[in-house]
């Protein structure tokens, strides 16, 4: 099983929309997905056809009352794509995790029960690195980074893969990044130009061939609770990642088979004092 945090500290780059339509473009070639909303907003869950307002159960029972991650899962309007949603009740989450010793490793643990249950994991993380934020990074094989092709995504980026080092480092020795994935693009801007230059030159075959254009029907999909793929499957966002899903799959079957997600042979001592480092840095 392969877990893939969507991740960028900054806000507003697309990480909802490319973990929305990236799964269920997983799904409709046939991979067993799993879809977890870890932003208080829901909007990943809204965007599967998922009402957060009479969610029953969410990401929180998990976190908080030890729920089975099983027990939280629901069924989606996509065949092969599976939720553990999120809705306001994340808030408060913060201040009542942090006093756990485990507080970091939760996403983990509740993770390894569904080893074979599916194949691809991705967690739609919110815009900051905060305890949420942090249990995805120590949960994932992988990062999968959206960002756009603007100046200021570049100093983010770098603030990130400072993140990721940590985390391998100190919490997480499995964490790898599977790509960078330009969002919003416009190549008649020469910035873009610019900016997809220099990750080329710094990333290399890290950043993803497939680039998602600015696209009305990704924006009006979510509106409608539906992937791209099922509001418009003709249309050129969902055309687009279905061509990321192709990428990912492709890079997935030259690399090393993923088992458990994560690592569980670090002392808690140090767990505990990287956490407390990072979230302070954060």
């Amino acid at each position: 099983m392969h877990v893939f945090a969507v991740v960028n500290q900054k806000g507003g780059v697309g990480k909802t929309t490319t973990s929305v339509n990236l799964a269920a473009s997983l799904a409709a070639m046939h991979r067993r997905v799993l879809l977890i909303d870890l932003d208080a907003q829901g909007n990943a869950t809204m965007g599967v056809g998922v009402d957060k307002h009479t969610l029953e159960r969410s990401i929180y029972d998990v976190f908080i009352d030890d729920l089975p991650a099983r027990s939280v899962i629901t069924e989606t309007s996509v065949a092969g794509l599976s939720l553990i949603g999120a809705n306001s009740d994340l808030t408060g989450l913060e201040l009542t995790l942090s006093e756990r010793s485990d507080r970091e490793t939760r996403l983990r643990e509740a993770l390894t029960v569904l080893q074979h249950e599916f194949d691809v994991v991705l967690v739609d993380c919110p815009p900051a690195l905060n305890l949420l934020t942090l249990n995805a990074l120590v949960a994932a094989t992988g990062l999968l980074i959206p960002m756009q092709c603007e100046y200021y995504a570049l100093e983010g980026l770098t603030a990130l893969l400072e993140t990721q080092s940590r985390i391998k480092e100190h919490l997480n020795p499995k964490l790898e990044i599977i790509g960078i994935l330009r969002t919003m693009v416009d190549m008649r801007n020469s910035l873009t130009k610019d900016v997809t230059a220099q990750l080329h030159e710094y990333f290399g075959d890290q950043v993803f061939r497939t680039m998602i254009p600015r696209n009305v029907r990704l924006a009006e999909a979510p509106s409608h609770g539906l992937p791209a793929l099922l509001y418009d499957a003709q249309s050129v966002g969902a055309k687009t990642y279905l061509a990321l899903a192709g990428e990912l799959i492709g890079r997935l079957s030259q690399a090393k088979p993923a088992s458990e997600p994560g690592d569980a042979n670090v002392s808690r001592e140090e767990r505990s004092m990287t956490s407390h480092n990072l979230m302070n840095e954060g």
